[in-house]
């Protein structure tokens, strides 16, 4: 991780190339005095902590560390403060793989977070899906190359036009999903990032609702993945599917077709809630793997993943931190007139502002144990053992 923008103004020359929180339309202007500094290092301390504690430590031959994080409108939202970018940073900092969704066209801040987190740290980015419905969203994975390879493996996954023409409901999915390939260890695999329609509506009449949109997406979806399993070659055929799934308690039929493909939920995430507003579980990992291809469990044999919650540690919903911001969001707020009180301050921090400074939903992740050799050589002397 790159920190020098939080030191010291004093042992700060004035050198714009040692730093990355610049305002690029202000003459390159420092984006952080040192009150800020002051109160960026002090959280990131308590974040290190709390990943510390709620996520596994990387091992070297042994773990990686894979996660989703939708990232709300990265690169629209205007607002998001250097101070918000180190605290994604570190959190992306505590994984090997993490997709990305929702990165948009200007990837101003991305690159920001991408120099803080060191030249080691890779990234594949699709194109934006156009058209008003693609939301000018692209996908990302930004991976440890320490750790973990780019295989090769990249594309992204469009319902054929033989297909697409004769569907009365969708001809394509919103966000075009990304298809790549990743090795580590004695892992080959591949991840299918998706952000499917969301919203849980009736809409018009006569017009599908969110809900029969959203499984003619996972249709059409699984239908070309049970395609591409069979041409692929078989070291890729290990398959993940992540990303935000925006599947809501009542959409099990959909989850379904996902399961009929042999894509199963990792347990360690089933039912835990992923929004900020902690009542959704809209982000989801499935996996389609062989017998090798094994989540670290725990001693109660349940595989180890979760939802980290950031907001434990930074942005906290106290009197005390929201007293802190009450300028920042006066500033950001389109008519900051109507935060005339501590309860007005308190509703806008908790439904918009901690939200557009780092997203409306918090990262999930799950660890995967990349060091076969154990059940590989069983399985081999078993097998020398009954030729015997």
């Amino acid at each position: 991780m790159w920190y020098n923008d939080l030191r010291p103004n004093s042992e700060l020359a004035n050198d714009r190339y040692a730093l990355i929180m610049l305002d690029e339309e202000n003459d390159y202007q420092r984006l952080m005095d040192n009150e800020d500094k002051k109160r960026t290092i002090t959280n990131l301390q308590l974040l290190k902590q709390g990943i510390k504690e709620k996520v596994p430590p990387k091992t070297v031959d042994n773990n990686l560390l894979l996660a989703s994080w939708n990232l709300k409108n990265f690169g629209r939202i205007k607002t998001r403060t250097a101070e918000s970018l180190f605290y994604i940073a570190e959190i992306i900092d505590a994984f090997d793989i993490i997709s990305i969704q929702e990165i948009n066209s200007d990837l101003g801040d991305f690159k920001k977070v991408m120099k803080v987190l060191g030249s080691h740290w890779k990234y594949t980015l699709s194109d934006v899906t156009e058209g008003t419905s693609g939301n000018d969203e692209r996908f990302g994975f930004i991976y440890d190359s320490r750790r973990v390879t780019h295989s090769g493996l990249s594309g992204e996954l469009v319902i054929p036009p033989e297909v697409a023409d004769n569907n009365p409901i969708i001809k394509q999915l919103k966000r075009t999903p990304t298809f790549t390939g990743f090795e580590s260890g004695w892992k080959k695999f591949s991840i299918v990032s998706v952000h499917l329609h969301p919203g849980d509506d009736n809409n018009d009449p006569g017009e599908p609702t969110d809900q029969e949109i959203r499984r003619e997406e996972v249709r059409l979806l699984m239908d070309l993945l049970a395609d591409k399993l069979t041409k692929i070659p078989f070291e890729d055929r290990n398959m993940i599917i992540l990303g935000d799934t925006n599947l809501y308690e009542d959409d099990t039929a959909i989850v379904d077709l996902i399961n009929a493909q042999g894509f199963v939920e990792s347990d360690g995430l089933h039912g835990k809630f992923t929004n900020t507003s902690l009542n959704q579980i809209y982000d989801r990992i499935f996996l389609r793997v062989d017998q090798y291809f094994k989540i670290a469990t725990d001693e109660s044999g349940t595989e180890v993943g979760g939802v980290f919650n950031l907001f434990d540690y930074v942005y906290k919903n106290t009197p005390e931190t929201i007293q802190v911001y009450h300028d920042l969001m006066r500033a950001h707020k389109t008519d900051p007139s109507t935060l005339t009180s501590d309860a007005a301050f308190t509703s806008y921090f908790n439904a918009h502002w901690k939200r557009n400074q780092i997203s409306d939903h918090l990262p999930v992740w799950l660890e995967i144990q990349t060091d076969s050799s154990h059940s590989f050589l069983d399985n081999k002397l078993n097998k020398i053992v009954a030729e015997l």
